[in-house]
């Protein structure tokens, strides 16, 4: 198991107003086909190759709902993530998510949360940049179109070569002591992280950046961006969840969903049914969520003998409130007994209904092999596929 702290923070900077974009609230916390716009943000810096810790800097009524957000977005890396209220400028927002980094934080990536469609790999790209050369690295695109200098006239008074120009995206990355450095030193406001950085004398390169990368503004990019989401291809994820529990006489027997009256019970805090607690630690496997441990634990009393359904469809929910769709689930399950065969439909047909998709199971009693071949408990393994949205 890891136990090192990570040494690269993330900054995501969410507490701007978007008055330009024209909605009633932050655009930060604008809805964006489905999900907001900090969400979709936050769902690529946790696509990084590398562990880090994250701030999110909200406006200070928006802070618990922030809050939410970023739970719902780190899943499983929930202790990660933390949210800090802004300031007036965007200059003092940084400035406060840099006081919220731990002090083993080496590395900084500062990021505008309206660039919302920004691919993970360029955070691990900056990362690797700063890490090679100690500077500051921004990445940047091209300028396309022809760049003329002019006057308060509006008359032309030169053209510019736009070979030597690059419009500058986010993340930004900096080695941590001299970003804070620079920060404390700061008289005035700039453009951007990169123009403090640099005006406090060290130096800044560009890599290359993303199309995607553009930053939310406008109703126009907000649609844009809806436009692009709508028609990128669904990512499949899988995940494999497995479940044991001992035979005990003083038990009824639940599996997979359905009471078996008269046949020997299973033990367990909750209803003992292997097959239910495979899937669902299947499903939020695939999606990233944890586990039934981490999600569903032993301490609350509020899952002391709860049936499997409950647990399934608690996971379908939390699942779908992530943007996930259940592609399907299969089971396999290993015991002497029951007999599974008679009841295989009724228990498909009921898992099916309670997930909204495809439930298939099989069954082995392991030729006598093994603990389950010993009679002494039954296990399941069971495997699931979900799917969502590029973002």
């Amino acid at each position: 198991m890891n136990t090192r702290s990570p040494i690269v923070g993330v900054i995501v900077v969410a507490a701007g107003s978007g008055t330009r974009l024209g909605a009633d609230r932050p655009k930060a916390f604008v809805d964006c086909a489905g999900r907001t716009v900090l969400e979709r943000s936050l769902d690529s810096v946790f696509g990084m190759q590398r562990e880090a810790q994250v701030v999110v800097v909200a406006p200070a009524d928006l802070v618990a709902e922030a809050e939410d957000i970023a739970r719902r977005a780190a899943g499983a890396a929930e202790s990660s993530i933390s949210v800090v209220a802004g300031g007036d400028t965007r200059q003092q927002s940084v400035s406060n998510g840099l006081a919220a980094l731990d002090a083993g934080i080496r590395i900084v990536l500062v990021h505008d949360a309206a660039r919302a469609l920004t691919p993970a790999a360029i955070f691990d790209d900056v990362v690797t940049g700063v890490a090679q050369t100690a500077s500051g690295i921004v990445p940047g695109v091209p300028v396309q179109d022809t760049v003329k200098r002019v006057d308060d006239d509006d008359a032309v008074v030169e053209t510019i070569d736009r070979a030597e120009l690059r419009s500058i995206q986010t993340p930004q990355g900096f080695p941590r002591a001299s970003l804070a450095a620079a920060y404390a030193d700061a008289e005035i406001e700039y453009t951007d992280d990169a123009a403090l950085f640099a005006a406090a004398g060290h130096p800044v390169s560009v890599i290359d950046g993303d199309a995607l990368s553009f930053k939310i503004t406008t109703p126009w990019d907000l649609r844009r961006a809806e436009g692009l989401l709508a028609s990128a291809p669904a990512s499949i994820r899988v995940g494999i969840g497995t479940d044991v529990h001992a035979y005990d006489d003083e038990s009824e027997l639940w599996l997979a969903g359905l009471a078996w009256p008269g046949e020997r019970g299973l033990s367990g805090h909750s209803d003992g049914d292997p097959v239910c607690h495979a899937i669902t630690d299947a499903l939020l496997s695939a999606a990233g969520l944890g586990d039934i441990g981490s999600v569903f634990g032993t301490s609350d009393p509020r899952f002391a003998g709860a049936h499997g359904e409950t647990f399934l469809t608690a996971t379908r929910s939390r699942l779908a409130d992530d943007g996930f769709t259940i592609g399907n689930v299969a089971v396999q399950i290993m015991g002497n007994s029951p007999r599974f065969a008679p009841r295989r439909d009724e228990a498909e047909v009921f898992l099916t209904g309670l997930l909204g998709a495809p439930v298939s199971i099989a069954a082995t009693t392991t030729d006598g092999l093994g603990f389950t071949g010993r009679g002494e408990g039954v296990c399941a393994i069971a495997t699931a596929t979900v799917s969502r949205q590029y973002s």
